[in-house]
């Protein structure tokens, strides 16, 4: 199970997702350029076609972030892009994925948010490979259970405020997830929900586009 829902901001944004699924895999893909301007928006758009091509190749998870890299390089160069991309295995429940410069992905067990289960060094943002001073691209990888849930988001969900001018924060969101798994609530229409209760809470216009990705692994029936 894969959903996702993006939340424009009122000035331009740079928020993108994508995903994926095959018999054999899910891909999954959260984007987000810097700034608010033209140049944001055709960064994720060049960084998204570059990141789609590159799957359809075949290529593993380092030679699509590197192929992201030199789009950027090519097209828009000084332009840079943090994003996270995952690859699980469906079979297994083996999570592999890379960070580039972007909120940590949150992991949901059990109900409980695990706390920093998927907290690694990220790497530079896409579009400045020479921040890694010649070492390559890290992947990382996550053994998840059955039932496990992950969250894929950018800044501006966690950082949008409410009324009394607090950010909404990691605590809120993942409480707000587990609440409405456990009152069965479908995955779509919590992010829905959720993004509404966002904006309704708000005293102010969205600063940043507001975009979550959220997958769950069940063991395949045999």
């Amino acid at each position: 199970m894969s959903t996702a829902v993006l939340e424009p901001a009122y000035e331009i944004g740079g928020d993108a997702f994508d995903h994926s699924l095959t018999d054999t895999t899910l891909h999954a893909t959260v984007l987000g350029a810097m700034g608010h301007d033209l140049a944001s928006g055709l960064t994720t758009a060049v960084s998204l076609a570059a990141c789609r091509n590159a799957r359809r190749t075949g290529a593993d998870l380092p030679e699509l972030v590197e192929c992201v890299d030199d789009a950027l390089a090519h097209w828009l160069p000084g332009q840079f892009c943090t994003g996270v991309l995952a690859r699980l295995d469906l079979a297994s429940g083996m999570l592999r994925w890379s960070n580039c410069g972007h909120p940590t992905p949150l992991l949901i067990r059990d109900q409980r948010l695990l706390v920093d289960a998927m907290r690694r060094d990220p790497d530079p943002p896409m579009g400045l490979p020479s921040l890694l001073a010649g070492r390559q691209r890290q992947t990382h990888e996550i053994a998840l259970k059955p039932g496990d849930r992950v969250l894929m988001y950018t800044g501006g969900v966690t950082e949008a405020r409410g009324s009394d001018g607090a950010e909404f924060g990691l605590e809120q969101f993942a409480d707000y997830i587990i609440r409405a798994t456990a009152a069965g609530e479908l995955a779509p229409e919590t992010l829905r929900r959720l993004i509404h209760s966002i904006l309704d809470s708000s005293t102010s216009r969205l600063r940043d586009d507001a975009t979550i990705l959220m997958f769950e692994w069940s063991r395949p029936a045999r």
